[in-house]
C-alpha cells in the first residue's frame, strides 16, 4: 500500500499493546488520560503526521497513523506515559498497512477484545476520530477506515449472535460476587466510581442481586446521583470514603484515576471484604492484598471468566470474520480508486487541452464548423476514454502501477496530491 494521495508518509501502521502480553501494571503505564492524548494529537501534528488515531482503554493502548518510520509513533507514545521504549519492546506490536487495516477491524468488531463480542471498544474509535478531526489529523483515509470498522461492528451486531448473551467485565464481576459471596443481598455493597464500567456494573448488581444497600461514592457528586436517582440507591460524599469502606462487605472500585486511589490506610476494619479492582491502571494497592481479612480480585481475573455464553460466541466468529472481509475489501477498493485518482484527473485535463487546442485550431481555419456540436462530442469521448482507463486500472490491480506509469508516460502527465 504506497502513497494513495491520502497520505504525504508511505506507510500506515499500528502500535500498541494488548491484555494479550501485557498484564494490567504494564497497560497502566502506557495508559493515556484525554490530556495525554490532545497533547500527543498536538505533538504529531507539529511534526507533520497527517493522520492519526489514538485509542486507550482499560485493555489496550494503540496509536493507528501515518508516518515514515513507526518509531514516530512508538516515541510520541512514550514520550506521554510512564512507559519506556524497552519496556513497549517487549510487550508490543507493531502492523503495517494491509495488517494494520485488519488489526483495526479486528479491535472494532469485538473479534480482539478481552471478553469476545465486547462492542464497548467501538464508541472509543468513534470518540477517538472525533479528536482526531479537531486536530485536523482525521484525513480521508482515516476517516474511511473509521466509517468502515463501524459499519462493520453494526452488521456483526445484526446478522450474527457474536453479542448474544450478557457477558462483559461489570457482568463477570457481579457473577463472581454470586458464586463466591453467600446471602448477597443482605450485604454492604460500596462502589467507588461511576464511569462507564462503574454505571454497567451498578445496573448487573440490581438486576442479578436484588440488593437494596448499594451505596455509590464519585470525586464528582454530581454524577453518582444521576444514577443513583434511577436505581434509588444511596450517595455520600467522597469524605465519606474512609467510614463507608468499614462498613462495607464488597468494595468495588472502578475509578479512571492514574494512580491507586485505595491503600492500606483506608481498611482498618477486621470484618471480612471483598475487593473488586476494575480500574486500569490497579486503584488497589498491591499491600491490600496481604491483609488478612481482605480479598482482592482485578479486572484482568475477572475477564478470563468463560461460561456457557462465550463458547456459543466463539461458534459465530466465522460469520464475523465473513463480514469483516466484505467491508474490508470495499474499503481496499475504496483505497485503489484514492491511488487512481490524481493520474485519471490529470489525464482528463490532458485530454481537454487538446480538446481545446482542437476546436481553437478549426475556428480559425474555418467559420462554418459547429463549434458547439463538436465541443459536446469531445467531451463526451473524454468522458468515455478516461472511463477505459480507470475501468483497465480497477481491474488490473496486480499491475496497476506499471499501467499508472504508462499512462503518465504517454500523455506526460503531471500529478498532485487531492
Amino acid at each position: 500500500m504506497k502513497n494513495y494521495h491520502i497520505s504525504k508518509h508511505d506507510s500506515f501502521y499500528t502500535i500498541g499493546l494488548s491484555y494479550k502480553k501485557a498484564d494490567a501494571h504494564i497497560r497502566g503505564n502506557f495508559s493515556l488520560d484525554l490530556t495525554a492524548m490532545n497533547t500527543i494529537l498536538e505533538k504529531a501534528k507539529a511534526q507533520g503526521i497527517d493522520g492519526l488515531l489514538i485509542i486507550s482503554t482499560c485493555n489496550r493502548t494503540e496509536l493507528h497513523g501515518f508516518a515514515q518510520h513507526p518509531f514516530q509513533l512508538i516515541k510520541l507514545l512514550c514520550d506521554h506515559t510512564n512507559g519506556t521504549v524497552e519496556a513497549f519492546q517487549e510487550v508490543a506490536y507493531v502492523y503495517k498497512n494491509k495488517e494494520a487495516i485488519t488489526h483495526l477491524f479486528r479491535v472494532g468488531t469485538g473479534l480482539d477484545s478481552q471478553i469476545l463480542g465486547d462492542f464497548e471498544i467501538i464508541s472509543q474509535i468513534k470518540q477517538s476520530f472525533n479528536r482526531s478531526k479537531k486536530y485536523e489529523l482525521a484525513n480521508p483515509f482515516i476517516e474511511r477506515l473509521c466509517n468502515a470498522v463501524i459499519q462493520a461492528s453494526k452488521r456483526i451486531k445484526n446478522e450474527t449472535e457474536l453479542s448474544s448473551g450478557a457477558t462483559s467485565v461489570s457482568f463477570a464481576s457481579v457473577q463472581y460476587i454470586l458464586r463466591n459471596v453467600a446471602n448477597i443481598s443482605e450485604k454492604n455493597i460500596l462502589l467507588y466510581g461511576t464511569g462507564k464500567i462503574g454505571r454497567n456494573t451498578c445496573e448487573n448488581l440490581i438486576k442479578h442481586t436484588r440488593n437494596p444497600h448499594i451505596t455509590l461514592i464519585n470525586r464528582t457528586k454530581e454524577k453518582a446521583e444521576k444514577i443513583a436517582g434511577k436505581f434509588n440507591l444511596t450517595v455520600k460524599d467522597h469524605t465519606a470514603l474512609n467510614s463507608e469502606i468499614q462498613a462495607a462487605d464488597i468494595l468495588i472500585v472502578a475509578t479512571g484515576a492514574l494512580s491507586p486511589t485505595i491503600t492500606s490506610d483506608h481498611i482498618t476494619s477486621e470484618k471480612e471484604l471483598l475487593i473488586l479492582d476494575l480500574s486500569v491502571p490497579k486503584n488497589v494497592v498491591d499491600e491490600v492484598k496481604h491483609l488478612k481479612n481482605v480479598t482482592t480480585v482485578h479486572l484482568d481475573y475477572l475477564s478470563q471468566i468463560t461460561d456457557d455464553t462465550l463458547e456459543k460466541r466463539k461458534t459465530h466468529i466465522p460469520d464475523a470474520e465473513r463480514i469483516i472481509e466484505e467491508v474490508q475489501d470495499d474499503f481496499i477498493k475504496w483505497l485503489e480508486t484514492r491511488k487512481f485518482a490524481p493520474v485519471i484527473k490529470a489525464l482528463k485535463q490532458k485530454l481537454k487541452t487538446i480538446k481545446e487546442e482542437e476546436l481553437d485550431f478549426q475556428r480559425k481555419k474555418s467559420s462554418a464548423c459547429d463549434l458547439e456540436q463538436a465541443a459536446v462530442i469531445s467531451d463526451r469521448m473524454i468522458q468515455k476514454i478516461t472511463k477505459q482507463f480507470a475501468n483497465h486500472l480497477k481491474e488490473n490491480d496486480s499491475d496497476s502501477d506499471s499501467s499508472l506509469a504508462l499512462i503518465q508516460k504517454i500523455f506526460q502527465l503531471e500529478t498532485s496530491s487531492e
